[in-house]
């Protein structure tokens, strides 16, 4: 990114202090970096922690951004919408991050904006998120471009349609949240069967770890990895076995389906 170029936040919850983590390491200077948030103690922390410029409205430095990412809760958005609708300049690219907000209802509120909706996922806290992002009807070819440089450098991004958003949701977005639960109940098992407890999350974190970079790098599907780990009557297979048996795989799946359907509804 250019030095004449700012990015501004629509909130400053989790996921936007996450996105401003990555992005001020690898692309943005903090001063090149607004963030809007109504809180005072939020916006103190900001601050303090990552010397961004903050502000309680968004009409303070709306002229200063070229991209705006909107990162409220969906409750918030209607408020946030009316404040955007008064402030954005026409060359501004807009990113809303707010779970279940279709394109529609975005360009509704502002028919001649450039938008891309986009679904990260809180990994890009340390630079490892999942992204998806699709365009509205005004976003350009080098608006896409400019989404996919700025959401990889803090992850991976790939551009889908927009129907499949909300499954992009349960899966990716929800998703870290079924590994941390996933890595705590690794952890208990470790801890039953007699390791001690920061062993045990180290040795779960560490192997889930592994498993998906090994997924991501050799490019093999799960199951011939999971074969090749799997020997004839040993300790692998007795361990899948009893997961199986309880379904582990079934609830994983019914788990995505549901936040999926969560999704759609708030949309």
């Amino acid at each position: 990114m250019t030095e004449n170029f700012n990015v501004g936040f629509i909130g400053g919850g989790a996921l936007a202090e996450s996105v401003v983590k990555g992005i001020s390491k690898k692309l943005f200077a903090p001063e090149n970096i607004f963030v809007a948030e109504k809180i005072p103690a939020r916006r103190d922390y900001l601050v303090e922690k990552y010397s961004v410029n903050v502000a309680e409205n968004f009409s303070t430095f709306a002229k200063k951004i070229s991209l705006l990412i909107l990162a409220v809760k969906p409750k918030d958005l209607n408020s946030a919408l009316a404040e955007v609708q008064t402030s954005i300049t026409p060359a501004t690219l807009l990113m809303s991050v707010v779970a279940g907000c279709k394109l529609s209802t975005l360009e509704k509120s502002l028919p001649n904006q450039k938008i891309i909706r986009v679904m990260p996922n809180v990994a890009v806290l340390v630079e490892e998120g999942m992204m998806a992002y699709t365009a509205g009807k005004n976003a350009t070819a080098e608006d896409l471009q400019l989404a996919k440089k700025f959401w990889s450098a803090i992850g991976r991004a790939v551009e889908v349609d927009e129907k499949l958003m909300d499954a992009v949701t349960g899966l990716s977005g929800s998703g870290p949240a079924y590994a941390f639960l996933m890595i705590d109940a690794l952890a208990d098992g470790g801890v039953a069967a007699g390791l001690p407890r920061n062993y045990a999350i180290e040795l779960s974190a560490q192997t889930l770890l592994g498993a998906a970079k090994m997924v991501l790098e050799t490019g093999e599907h799960p199951d011939v990895l999971r074969d090749r780990v799997t020997s004839p009557a040993g300790t692998t297979i007795e361990g899948i076995r009893v997961l199986e048996k309880n379904n582990f795989r079934s609830a994983l799946i019914e788990a995505v389906i549901s936040a999926a359907e969560k999704s759609k509804n708030l949309g």
